[in-house]
């Protein structure tokens, strides 16, 4: 499935024909430079490997600056492994986004979400707390309230939902 490495730029709205209102996310995507071509009968399977951000080179280890610089390029930020790709690539070939995608081709995006660090339940999952605050709760507004039952079952059940760390997962 061939590819191409973007980041998120920001948030816009695009309207459409009726006057709805339609979120948009703004990706800078590519150019690429292919920094490894992976072939069958040395590794094993086929792939390429594709770099994209800049890196500052006093913070790329000596390993990173032999391998960047065999292919003739500056230190990337992020390295992606591409199984499929049609054309034939060379070492230190550009990939832009036009000769990857067709105009108005689907295509799958994945990133990672912003990290939130350890978060209650009410953040976390949406929780609404226990009870009012009226009728002798105190300090009781954003706790979790029942975790489970008494001697039987005697645990608490597998995937309870509980405070933790929120965010930082692949979307």
């Amino acid at each position: 499935m061939p590819g191409i490495i973007g980041k998120k730029v920001g948030m816009t709205s695009l309207f459409s024909a009726e006057g709805k209102n339609l979120p948009c996310t703004i990706i800078e995507a590519g150019p690429c430079v292919v920094t490894q071509v992976r072939t069958s009968d040395k590794d094993g399977y086929s792939a390429i490997q594709l770099g994209f951000g800049e890196r500052r080179e006093k913070n790329t280890p000596a390993a990173l600056k032999g391998h960047f610089k065999k292919a003739n390029t500056t230190p990337k930020a992020k390295l992606v492994e591409f199984k499929g790709f049609e054309q034939a690539l060379s070492l230190g070939d550009e990939v832009r986004i036009d000769a990857v995608f067709a105009e108005g081709e689907f295509v799958d995006v994945v990133g990672t979400s912003k990290g939130k660090g350890f978060q209650g339940v009410v953040k976390r999952h949406g929780f609404g707390g226990v009870g009012g605050q009226t009728h002798g709760q105190h300090n009781r507004l954003r706790a979790p309230g029942s975790i489970g039952a008494c001697s039987f079952p005697s645990r608490v059940f597998k995937g309870m939902r509980m405070a933790g760390r929120t965010g930082g997962d692949r979307v």
